[in-house]
């Protein structure tokens, strides 16, 4: 589900919630927390941005670490919104 202002906007969006691997080991999805994806205008470039913040790699496609160790992906903006102006 994405709750957004319409259909050519950014917004929030939810899943199923699946186990998945923290700081400490295999979370359960009922303590799972939820997670904040990063959208990048393109993920490749936005990527060496984040290591000087302490992230690191994780196991799957543009999967990382924040410095608490918890997940979050960097994923490419959809392309019915309009880009993001540079500096905003």
């Amino acid at each position: 589900m994405v709750v957004a202002v319409n259909d050519t906007s950014s917004g929030l969006a939810f899943q199923l919630a699946q186990a998945t691997t923290g700081p400490h080991g295999l979370i359960p999805p009922c303590l799972s927390r939820p997670t904040l994806d990063v959208m990048a205008e393109d993920v490749a470039l936005a990527e060496p941005v984040y290591w000087p913040l302490g992230t690191r790699k994780l196991d799957g496609e543009n999967v990382y670490a924040d410095p608490a160790g918890h997940p979050f992906c960097l994923i490419p903006r959809p392309g019915w919104p309009p880009p993001i102006p540079a500096g905003g």
